[in-house]
């Protein structure tokens, strides 16, 4: 099947049926441990990536992939994170994630992100809003940074002021968890950690409910290069800005 631009309920279809593809994957898996391959990757990062492409490829879709670089094809780029949070994965830690986002000329356009160990599902179309679990996001305002309760990743030089703060270890389900409330910022303290693939399906969601996520040094975050690294931070409203100006300042 020949995928176009114009069919985002396929392309939400096709993103979704990756994303189951890679719990019933998860169903049957019993090594969570090292691949013996890079450093930082498991096995379950290695089986992820597997079926998403197994689903994709077929389809027509370029992947652009953590795992597995990228694979060009004549439909659009699905930029993917088979597993954000594998190391939580491996201890046990039930926050950890699917990640996909396909792309097109005007930058990030579908998008789904799936809380594997959990059930939850976040999706979002450009322009036709985000969702949980098919009830909408939108938060157009956060508390005051004195009250607000913030995600990191890395270690910040000093605290701001924030009310509270966690570092939870798999970037595309904090952002989501500032689109649906239950957090209120991110910062990414780490210089050039994290790439596209970390955020972008997360950055969709959070853009459509009314969330800014930006680079703390200015720069494209939807970058398709395998190579890029880039340093978000997300809030809405007057925190958000609070928090970038925060993080720029290191």
């Amino acid at each position: 099947m020949e995928v176009t631009l114009s069919d985002s309920s396929q392309v939400l279809a096709d993103l979704n049926q990756a994303a189951d593809a890679v719990a019933a994957a998860f169903v049957v898996l019993d090594n969570w441990g090292p691949s013996g391959g890079r450093a930082d990757q498991y096995a379950s990062d290695v089986v992820a990536d597997q079926v998403v492409h197994e689903v994709l490829d077929p389809l027509g879709y370029g992947v652009l992939s953590e795992e597995s670089g990228i694979l060009e094809a004549d439909g659009p780029v699905v930029v993917v994170d088979p597993l954000d949070g594998s190391t939580n994965a491996s201890r046990g830690l039930p926050w950890f994630a699917t990640s996909l986002c396909a792309v097109d000329a005007q930058g990030p356009w579908v998008a789904v992100v799936v809380d594997q160990a959990n059930g939850v599902r976040y999706q979002a179309i450009r322009g036709g809003g985000a969702f949980r679990d098919g009830e909408v996001l939108w938060r157009g305002d956060s508390p005051p940074l004195a009250e607000a309760f913030v995600a990191l990743s890395g270690l910040p030089p000093r605290n701001p002021g924030w009310g509270q703060f966690r570092s939870l270890g798999a970037v595309a389900l904090d952002l989501c968890a500032v689109a649906d409330g239950r957090l209120d910022g991110f910062v990414d303290c780490s210089p050039d950690a994290h790439g596209v693939w970390d955020y972008l399906g997360a950055l969709l969601v959070c853009a459509e409910a009314g969330v800014t996520v930006a680079d703390a040094q200015g720069r494209d975050l939807c970058v398709l290069d395998h190579a890029a690294r880039r340093t978000p931070v997300a809030g809405a409203g007057a925190l958000g800005s609070q928090l970038l100006t925060f993080r720029q300042g290191f």
